[in-house]
Order: structure tokens, then sequence, then C-alpha cells
């Protein structure tokens, strides 16, 4: 190195200095570039010499730099002993019991979505774009006032059949959060919400069809993140129409969910592109909470009646079980009263933390959760 008199930095005139910092930056770029072609000669001849430079040479990412975690699964091929690992997260998962499929796997679950109070027109059409990448989905206005949170309204749909409430929050008139409720006991998940880009914003996009998609989870390599992920999947008919051929994928990176929605493009027998269909946009975990959400003073809001007919729309509900549906038996003169209404479950009003995202556990870029 050149002594420090030599240096650009002490030379006092500016067009000297500058002219002196060109030379110096073409004269390292010129022996950088004679290295590389010197070390291309090598490697030509020696194939082994460049093998073992880009083995020795690998470069430092956050994904392979992070660090241990004991609920990490193993991403090793099949074996005894990662059958053995996959089982002991499921024993040890205290929601694997919730995401089971004891239906028909070709009819999509239902899913109730809805908005927060006073939502504006980007999030409608956001909650569109829902409704068309969910099968069993149905979006409902959320009326305002008292009476319609969303405690309530998680009960009122498990009630009525639905397996799923999924709430779009928004601020400053954007969509910024998505709170998942698995019905009808739970658990709940709250996202925020990022990079969103409806179907109309896609260059190129393709169209929708009315088919079953398949589903692709990626990444999902700890007990949280399964978790997770089984919540997503029961978002989806577990039979896909593999006609349609449409795939949601759900790739997890640094505990950012980047979702997307393709149509497989069949070009030739040997060769197949993606053609995005949409929305597109970014999850990132917040909380994981048991039960459903909280209401306050449950007793002293409107009664089951009441909530049960304040939504828009609200479709006509179920059949009870013939045990909850029976009439009691009375008298021939005596008059027959009808059927109670469906009442509403009563939430909880507290709810224990799962998991929660707090500051403090983004000190190092090194430790992911999911």
């Amino acid at each position: 190195m050149a002594p420090a008199r030599f240096q650009p930095s002490s030379i006092k005139n500016k067009i000297k200095r500058e002219e002196v910092s060109r030379k110096l930056k073409k004269t390292k770029s010129r022996a950088k570039l004679q290295k590389r072609l010197d070390q291309a000669k090598v490697e030509a001849n020696d194939p082994a010499a460049k093998k073992k430079r880009i083995s020795e040479n690998v470069p430092r990412t956050l994904d392979n730099t992070r660090e241990a975690d004991p609920a990490m699964l193993s991403a090793a091929g099949p074996s005894s002993a990662q059958h053995a690992e996959f089982s002991n997260d499921i024993a040890s998962d205290p929601f694997a019991d919730y995401f089971n499929f004891t239906q028909d796997p070709t009819i999509p679950p239902k899913v109730l979505i809805t908005t927060s109070a006073k939502a504006s027109k980007g999030t409608y059409e956001f909650c569109d774009e829902l409704v068309g990448v969910f099968p069993g989905a149905e979006f409902i206005r959320r009326k305002k006032g008292k009476g319609f949170e969303m405690g309530r309204i998680a009960g009122w749909a498990a009630g009525r059949g639905y397996k799923h409430l999924l709430v779009v929050n928004e601020d400053m008139k954007k969509p910024n959060a998505i709170t998942l409720v698995y019905l009808p006991d739970g658990p709940m998940a709250y996202f925020k919400l990022t990079s969103i880009e409806l179907t109309k914003q896609i260059y190129g996009h393709a169209r929708a069809t009315p088919h079953n998609p398949e589903l692709v989870l990626n990444n999902f390599s700890t007990t949280l993140g399964h978790g997770i992920g089984r919540m997503f999947q029961t978002l989806f008919p577990p039979l896909p129409e593999f006609q349609g051929r449409q795939v949601v994928a759900l790739h997890n990176q640094r505990d950012f969910l980047f979702f997307r929605r393709h149509r497989y493009a069949f070009r030739s027998p040997e060769k197949v592109a993606l053609q995005e269909i949409g929305p597109r946009f970014t999850l990132k975990l917040r909380w994981l909470k048991r039960g459903l959400p909280a209401v306050q003073n449950f007793g002293a809001s409107p009664d089951a009646l009441e909530i049960s007919t304040g939504i828009e729309e609200l479709p006509e509900p179920e059949p009870l079980p013939q045990e909850e549906a029976s009439i009691p038996e009375q008298d021939e003169e005596s008059e027959v009263k009808p059927p109670e209404p469906l009442p509403v479950r009563n939430p909880p009003k507290d709810n224990e933390y799962i998991w929660r995202w707090k500051p403090e556990l983004e000190t190092t870029r090194k430790t992911f959760f999911l």
C-alpha cells in the first residue's frame, strides 16, 4: 500500500485528488480482471480447482447463518428418524387436533370474510379478491355500531357452520392487517398485511376459474410454522381440481409469508410455465391466541336474536341437530311454542397468547420462528 502522503485523501487540490482517485480505481480494476482471467485459465485445465473454489467461497446470507432452533424440523430425505421427529412434533402440538379433515375432501370449507368497522373502497376491493381465492368464501359487509364486535360475529358464524372467520383491517383507508379465526373454538392469528397488488395491477395476468386450487406451503419448518401452515391448509379443500391448473403458494422467508397464485401453462409436453393470476401480498405473523376473539361486557349487549339478524344479507341458519331442534311435548289445548333461535356462542373475555412478536425478538437477524 502506498504511503499516507500519496493517498488521494491527502491531496488538497480537488481536481488533482479526483484525477489520482480515478487512476487508482482503474489500476485496481485492471488487476482484479487480470487475476480472474489467470484463474479462469487454470480452472479450464483443472476442473477440480473450480469445484474447490466454489465450495470454499460460500457467501454468508441471513438464511444460511440462521441460528439453530430446537423446534426446527429436519429437511433431509425420508427416514425413520425424520418420521419419528415429525410424529413427536404432531404429538406436542396442542392444536394438531383442530386441523383435521373429516368431511368430503372435495367440499371447500365455509369461510366468512368481513372487514373492520367503517371500511373503505380499497378494503372492499381486496375482500372481493380474497373471495375468488378461497373456494368456500363468502363476503358480508360489517354493520356499524355496538353488538357487531368480532367475537360476536365469530360466535354467530360458528353456529352456522363456518369454519373460518377472516377479518381485513385497514389504516389510512388501506388494508393493513388480517385476523384469521379458526372456528368453532379457535385458535386465531393476527398478520400484518403489506405489498398488496390486486389482479388488475398485475401486467399480463391470467383469469381465475372456479376450480379448487392446489396449495403449496414452502419452508414452514418449525413447530409454530407447522401450526400456521395447517391453519392455511384448512382454508382450502384437501382434494384440488387439477384440471383447473391453478396453484396457490405460500412461501415463508425470514418469517415473511409471500402469497402468490398462478396457473400452469403447458407450452409443450416437456416445458411448463407459470402465469400469475393474482392477487399478491405479504403477511407477517404478530401473534397467535387460543380461543375466539374476546368480547367485553357480553351480557350487557343486545341479545342473540338481534345479533343474528343484524348483519346485512345473512344466509339462513343451518338446521339444528335433532336433540337441539326438538319441540317439547305439550298438551293439545296448550299453545305450541316455536323452537328458540340459534344462540351465539359466548366468546371468552380474555385470550391466552400462544406466541407473540416483540420488538426485542429482532435484535438479531439470525433468529426466525416459522
